[in-house]
């Protein structure tokens, strides 16, 4: 979350991607941060049990999602 805010405030559009488990944490995170509209990419939670292909699907559903916070859509 540190180096996102770092990198948003150097104007470098940034996507912060977790699963939901860690979305409560995000937020605490970034509203101490002083970062509210910084929005997370949230996946399915968990992710350490999953074959690298079922993480690959993972990130390729979550793309949308990316592009949206990326191009600020």
């Amino acid at each position: 979350m540190h180096d996102a805010v770092a990198l948003e405030e150097q104007g470098i559009p940034t996507a912060i991607m977790l699963t939901e488990h860690f979305l409560h944490e995000a937020h605490m995170q970034r509203t101490a941060l002083g970062m509210d509209g910084l929005e997370p990419v949230v996946i399915t939670h968990p992710l350490s049990t999953l074959s690298d292909t079922k993480i690959d699907e993972r990130a390729r559903e979550a793309m949308p999602q990316i592009k949206q916070v990326l191009l600020a859509l």
